[in-house]
Parts: structure tokens; C-alpha cells; sequence
């Protein structure tokens, strides 16, 4: 891959991470209520603490993209076979549908605007198969909204194409175009008095009361925003295209992290203030195909700035869309190359941009932009997004353990690499809570998914690898002057780790979902 970007090219590249909030944004409010807020804050403060461990292990990998799934299957992998292939897997099973949730979304905001409700273009589908024995009103469909989506994700395919600095160019005009509109809805209200605290009163779950259906809603909620709140991360999947990643990964996800704080915090709050529980729970808010005409109300501007505010607020799931394309595809190659996905995935185009990567996202992603909901999509998908912080919190001492003298740019600090190894049994619990909240299979669907990595490891592996990985999978890893790694002295726990994270999460399911 080429090195073309600096360390705050890269924060652009990353920005649309910020902008996942409106995709979930009123399906949170609808379930949680009034402590919305809270729970936006608190899930972008965890993610905020992991990611100095993921700067951590960032840096020890100056020469590799892919992001910090990759990142970790390197401390797994001396370990466990399994676990390695599933951290890279998980963490492209959440990226990847963030193309064909915000391609979606996208098009419902813009048929939203052009066309009225009833429209004909709005009203029609061709239902292809019907998945209610999943969840209630789900299935495969074709419409309007596809078409147009579809669209969307080709237009990002091919501005992604042309390699990683034109992509870098064309993020900062989308953020100027889409992040910019977004602080301005939000702060307007602010300075104006638009916020209504009684909106935020009675300050309880949904439910009425903080009992354990209240918790279990707030811990639903938890669960669902990590999938947006934590995204800061991937800020360091373009090492090996940074000009200098030792130094620049670290300065790239610590302020893609800080802008995540931001928006996360400003904007539910705004939201909820502004316009209230009950209007968050109306369908259009609740599907998010309609947060964007209701952003645009909240500055109580004309129809035709309004409609001018949500073209522009497209551009911020567009701003998502390309991040997305370009952090998972690159997860996708660097799999490949490494050994752990299919090796067809392993080739770059004249430009430096994994083409095939691509491909297989775009292909992907038109068969889930068919889903009639979007928020099972995603449901699904935070079950492997969450599984994976799990995995690579673990990861940070475990390299500490097995690589002492691997070469680390960054450090973290110790109490902030200790509190996110404590977090990541946090979220193996909130995965046991809260996965099921968004539908009856959810847990089941998610895990089941993550382990579909087995399979296509052992195969590339064993069969097309003869047992082999390719000789430069660790090479980042070597000390200065040596040639083979220092044997590994993490021992069993790793294994104990994995128990502990089994626990967490059967403890959150049982004692939510079967003793009460």
C-alpha cells in the first residue's frame, strides 16, 4: 500500500465514525426514553478508554492496515486459532453493514424530502422472501429505497477506487458538507433555548422505574450505541498507508476519539431536548429514516432550508458510508494477507486500494440492503462489534506479556490499559443483556455468525496454506536485530480470559432473561 496521508487526513477519513449516531439515534431513544442521553454518553466514554490500548497495539504494527482486529489477532494467535481469525471476522461483520444501513437511511432521507409519503416511488416493493420467523414484519424486499441506496454504495465504490488520498480529499469536503450541518443543529438550539429539560423528567428508563426491566432497557441501549459510540477505532486502520505510523496512529485515534466525545454527548441530548420522548418514538424516528427531516425541524428554520439542511445531513451517512468502505475492505485484504480470509481477498489495485476487498463489501451489502429493517441488521452486527472490543481489550497486555520487547511507539498509560481490560468483561456482559432486547434471536444470530471465521480460516489455513502462515504475519512484532519471537509467557491467561468473558456474558443473559 502507499504511504499518502498524514496523521490528520487520516481523522478525516475517520470522521464519518461520529456520524453513525444518527443511525441509531432514535431507535435508542425509543427503547431507553429519557436517560437516551445518558446512555450515549457513557457508551462513548468506553470506547474512549479502549482506544489508547488500540493506539498501543496500533503502533506496534507500523506496516499493516486493516484496523485493530488485525492488530490483535497477533497477540490471539499464539494462542488460540480460533480466537485470531474470529477477532478479524467480528470486526468486519460490524463495519461492513454500516454501507448497506447507511446507504439505506441515506435514500430514505432524500425520498423523504423530494416525495411525499404516498407517493407511489415511496409505496412500492417486491417482497422476494419473508423472514418473520426471525423477526415480526422482516424481510427480503426490493423498492425505491433499495434502487436508490444501491446507488449510494456504487458512488462510494467508485471515489474509493482511485486510492487513499483522493478518498482523503473527498472525506474533507464531506465533513465540511456533513459534520459542520450536524454541530449546527445541535448547537443552535442550545444557544436559542430550545432544550426542555421536562423532557429529560421523569429521569427512568422507559419502563417508568429503575427495576431490573429498567436496567435491561438501559443495558439494551448500552449495547446498541457501542456499535456507533466505539467507532473512534478505526482511525488506525491505514498504518501502512501513513506517512509515519509511529508516530501518526496514536495522534489519528486519540482525536477521532475526542470528536466522537463531542457529537455523542451533544447530540442525543440536543435531541431529546428538543423534541421529546414521545415524538422519538413515532416509526420514521424510531427506523431512522426519519432523524434527518427531524434534525432539520429543530432549528425551526423555512421548508427550503429545512429540506436544503437534510441533503446536507445526507452527506454525513455518505461521510459514515465511506468511512466504512474504506476501514472494512482494508480489514478484508489485510485478513487476506495475513492468512486468515480467502486469499482472493490478498491483491491491490495500480492505485494501493484492495479492489476485491471492495468488491466483496458492495456484493455484501446489496444483498442486506434487500432486509426490510435495518435495525436487525445492526442488531446483529453489534453482537460481533462488541465481541471483538471484548477480544482486543484482552489483546493490549497480552502483547504486553508476550512482546516486552517489541518496538511501541505509544504507550499507554497502565491504569488506562488496566481499566480497559476491565471493560472488555463489561461488554462481554452487555452482549448477554442486551443483545436479545432488539429481537428474540438476536444473541443466537450474532454468535452464530461470528463463528462462520472458523470455517474459512481452517480452509485458507490447513487446506489452501498447507498449515503455514505467510512469513511476514508477525515480522512487526520482531525486536530490533532478532529474527524469531521470544517464546510467549502470557501462559494460561488468555484461556482464563476467555472463561472470565463467557462467564460475564452468560451471567448478563441468565440473569436477565432466565431467572426473572
Amino acid at each position: 500500500m502507499r504511504r499518502d496521508v498524514n496523521w490528520w487526513q487520516v481523522v478525516f477519513i475517520a470522521a464519518g465514525s461520529p456520524a453513525l449516531v444518527m443511525f441509531s439515534l432514535g431507535g435508542i431513544s425509543a427503547v431507553t426514553g429519557t436517560i437516551s442521553p445518558l446512555v450515549w454518553f457513557i457508551s462513548v466514554m468506553i470506547g474512549f478508554v479502549a482506544i489508547f490500548s488500540y493506539a498501543e497495539i496500533a503502533a506496534m504494527h507500523p506496516n499493516k492496515s486493516g484496523g485493530t482486529a488485525v492488530y490483535g489477532a497477533t497477540a490471539w494467535v499464539r494462542h488460540s486459532r480460533i480466537i485470531a481469525p474470529m477477532s478479524v471476522w467480528s470486526n468486519w461483520l460490524a463495519w461492513s453493514p454500516i454501507l448497506a444501513i447507511g446507504s439505506g437511511l441515506g435514500s430514505g432521507y432524500l425520498l423523504s424530502i423530494f416525495l411525499p409519503p404516498d407517493h407511489v416511488l415511496n409505496t412500492w416493493k417486491l417482497t422476494l422472501l419473508d423472514l418473520n420467523f426471525l423477526k415480526e414484519d422482516l424481510s427480503i424486499r426490493i423498492n425505491t429505497q433499495f434502487i436508490v441506496g444501491t446507488v449510494l454504495m456504487v458512488a462510494v465504490w467508485s471515489i474509493q477506487h482511485t486510492g487513499i488520498a483522493k478518498t482523503a480529499r473527498v472525506q474533507i469536503i464531506l465533513t465540511l458538507g456533513g459534520i459542520i450541518p450536524l454541530l449546527f443543529v445541535t448547537l443552535i438550539p442550545l444557544f436559542t433555548g430550545g432544550i426542555d429539560m421536562d423532557n429529560f423528567t421523569p429521569f427512568v428508563p422507559l419502563n417508568g422505574e429503575w427495576n431490573l426491566e429498567g436496567w435491561r432497557l438501559f443495558i439494551g441501549g448500552l449495547f446498541l450505541a457501542a456499535w456507533a459510540a466505539y467507532a473512534a477505532e478505526n482511525a488506525v486502520c491505514y498504518m501502512s498507508e501513513m506517512k509515519n505510523p509511529q508516530g501518526d496512529g496514536a495522534k489519528a485515534i486519540i482525536w477521532s476519539g475526542v470528536l466522537g466525545v463531542l457529537l455523542y454527548s451533544l447530540v442525543p441530548f440536543v435531541f431529546q431536548g428538543v423534541l421529546g420522548v414521545d415524538y422519538m418514538r413515532s416509526p420514521g424516528i424510531e427506523s431512522g429514516e426519519g432523524v434527518g427531516v427531524a434534525l432539520a425541524s429543530m432549528v425551526g428554520a423555512s421548508e427550503f432550508i429545512a429540506k436544503l439542511l437534510v441533503v446536507m445531513l445526507t452527506f454525513t451517512l455518505f461521510l459514515a458510508i465511506m468511512t466504512a468502505m474504506a476501514g472494512s475492505s482494508r480489514t478484508l485484504y489485510q485478513g487476506a494477507h495475513d492468512g486468515w480470509m480467502p486469499k482472493w481477498l490478498d491483491k491491490l489495485n495500480e492505485n494501493g486500494v484492495p479492489t476485491r476487498a471492495m468488491w466483496a463489501d458492495l456484493g455484501f451489502n446489496a444483498i442486506l440492503l434487500l432486509m426490510s429493517d435495518y435495525m436487525f441488521v445492526m442488531a446483529v452486527s453489534a453482537v460481533n462489534y462488541v465481541l471483538f472490543h471484548y477480544l482486543n481489550l484482552n489483546a493490549g497486555w497480552i502483547h504486553r506479556l508476550d512482546n516486552p520487547n517489541a518496538k511501541r511507539p505509544y504507550r499507554a498509560p497502565n491504569w488506562l490499559m488496566v481499566a480497559g481490560t476491565g471493560l472488555a468483561y463489561v461488554n462481554a456482559f452487555l452482549i448477554g443483556v442486551g443483545a436479545n432486547l432488539w429481537g428474540n434471536h438476536i444473541l443466537f444470530l450474532g454468535l452464530a455468525a461470528a463463528f462462520i471465521s472458523t470455517p474459512l480460516f481452517w480452509y485458507r489455513h490447513y487446506v489452501v496454506d498447507k498449515g503455514k502462515f505467510p512469513p511476514d504475519m508477525l515480522a512487526d512484532l520482531l525486536p530490533e536485530g532478532q529474527t524469531e519471537l521470544p517464546p510467549t509467557r502470557a501462559g494460561m491467561l488468555p484461556y482464563l480470559a476467555l472463561l472470565g468473558g463467557m462467564a460475564s456474558m452468560a451471567a448478563g443473559y441468565i440473569i436477565f432473561w432466565v431467572m426473572f
